[in-house]
């Protein structure tokens, strides 16, 4: 769970604190550099604008050492801080995501949703659940996957947690995606049946799925 920047204030030490300040300014100093370069007309010939694909802001070089500096246990919520002060934009995402640590990475998939992103960053989410890495797919399926992924692509996300064990917990909007879904009630029928036939127990949390998905949506009301 990501704490908010109060709750880690009232939990890091004096030099960690001081160190989060200095990240955070430098994030939102860079947020504000790139605003004010997408006003301009023109930027210079020869300069390359902040947040371009190939500038790396020192906010980033804090991104990565927020563990050493707030502790393993803070990292995720530091990390998530900076990505939001810095207004990430996906050049910044997707550097991050791709040269992190697995840690780095679950950050990343963590904050998507606060990023104002769209789809963009649907490739990330779709790279993390090719991973058998539980920390990965377990925040690959959190609020940015239930408002973007298609139904094709949500429905093996379920799957993929059920096959690594992530618990089905983890997806947000469980109940309201799954819910009378017809094709994802075949397709954890015949993953029970497969598991079955191999001699393995079948996951309690793939009959929770189904039950959802055997369920039949409320019909709208006049008001809805």
């Amino acid at each position: 769970m990501l704490k908010s920047r109060k709750e880690l204030d009232a939990e890091l030490d004096g030099a960690a604190r001081a160190w989060l300040d200095g990240a955070l300014a430098e994030a939102a100093h860079d947020a504000t550099a790139r605003e004010a370069a997408r006003s301009q007309a023109d930027v210079g010939a020869g300069t390359t604008p902040p947040g371009s694909p190939y500038a790396s802001p020192p906010w980033e070089l804090r991104y990565a050492a927020a563990g050493r500096h707030c502790g393993p246990a803070h990292a995720d919520s530091v990390r998530s801080l900076l990505l939001i002060e810095a207004r990430a934009p996906l050049p910044s995402v997707t550097r991050l995501y791709e040269q992190g640590t697995a840690a780095e990475r679950r950050a990343v998939l963590l904050t998507l949703d606060r990023l104002g992103l769209g789809d963009r960053a649907l490739p990330l989410v779709e790279d993390a659940l090719r991973t058998n890495d539980t920390r990965l797919v377990a925040a690959a399926v959190g609020p940015y996957a239930a408002a973007h992924l298609d139904p094709h692509a949500w429905r093996h996300a379920v799957l993929k947690c059920l096959f690594t064990g992530v618990p089905v917990d983890a997806v947000a909007r469980l109940g309201e995606r799954a819910r009378g879904d017809a094709e994802l009630a075949r397709m954890l029928r015949d993953f029970a049946a497969e598991r079955t036939a191999a001699g393995r127990d079948v996951p309690a949390d793939l009959r929770t799925a189904l039950a959802l998905a055997l369920t039949t949506p409320a019909a709208p009301t006049e008001e809805s």
